[in-house]
């Protein structure tokens, strides 16, 4: 029987460490085979070297993350601020989509502070649902897939929209036990540390991360370090009920009761 696939997709490298590495290992632990990808290469991450050697710098930044976390990298598609949603980009990222073929895809935000983040996300979410649409040509050519797949997005960096909204989470997935292996795979981005703290004023770009596992914790009500999730509808990927995350984590995930008198309208209740 083959292994189930965790697929996480963000735009930039660190994005994924930041948000979504916790709940990607644990499912690694589960039996999982992890895949990430960066959408774009990182070019504009640095304030002293040019854009090919701040992309080269930061792919072995990536990949020497990706070992931390026992993922399979695949190489990026386009340079920083150039993730447009686009055909080409579309091609490309469906192509290796339909080749890892995975029954989770972890991705961004639809709601964030920066268009990198959610127009990465839109790609995601496009690609998972276009997987198995044979007259959909991917570049490079791959065949359609079949299968159900289930796309849960991240809270964003700051765990805020771009009006400085809180985004609130469907449910939580306590990290505590990876905390440690979060914070390896993301101290391996050295030069975003620098970009970060030249250019965002951000003084400490580890205890940023534990600060925001910390406060989602909180706001589940339940956990001490936790990563927040919300659950893309399953029309298109999958039926109704299928739920991967809750069955592989059990009483690892909880879900986030409405306490922000927020308009976002109601939400199913998961089953965990």
């Amino acid at each position: 029987m083959e292994k189930p696939v965790a697929f996480a997709v963000a735009a930039h490298p660190d994005d994924i460490e930041f948000m979504m590495s916790g709940t990607l290992m644990l499912l690694g632990e589960c039996g999982y085979e992890l895949h990430v990808m960066n959408v774009a290469n990182g070019n504009c991450g640095s304030a002293v070297e040019d854009g090919p050697a701040t992309a080269a710098r930061r792919f072995g930044e990536a990949q020497e993350a990706a070992a931390a976390m026992g993922a399979t990298l695949h190489p990026p598609l386009t340079n920083d601020l150039e993730i447009l949603y686009s055909l080409p980009l579309l091609r490309g990222l469906g192509a290796v989509m339909r080749a890892v073929r995975p029954t989770v895809v972890l991705t961004q935000s639809p709601a964030d502070y920066m268009e990198d983040h959610m127009i990465a996300c839109r790609l995601a979410v496009t690609a998972a649902f276009s997987r198995g649409m044979r007259n959909f040509i991917t570049d490079p050519e791959t065949p359609p897939v079949a299968g159900e797949v289930a796309v849960y997005h991240a809270l964003p960096y700051g765990l805020c929209d771009g009006f400085g909204h809180p985004v609130r989470p469907d449910f939580c997935v306590d990290v505590e036990s990876v905390l440690a292996r979060k914070r390896a795979a993301l101290a391996c981005h050295r030069s975003q540390k620098e970009w970060l703290d030249t250019s965002q004023g951000l003084d400490s770009y580890l205890v940023a991360m534990e600060d925001m596992c910390h406060e989602t914790g909180r706001r589940s009500g339940r956990f001490n370090c936790a990563e927040g999730w919300r659950r893309h509808a399953h029309l298109g990927f999958s039926e109704p009920g299928f739920d991967p995350i809750a069955a592989a984590l059990g009483a690892r995930v909880c879900n986030v009761p409405d306490q922000t008198g927020d308009q976002d309208g109601g939400r199913p209740e998961r089953k965990i």
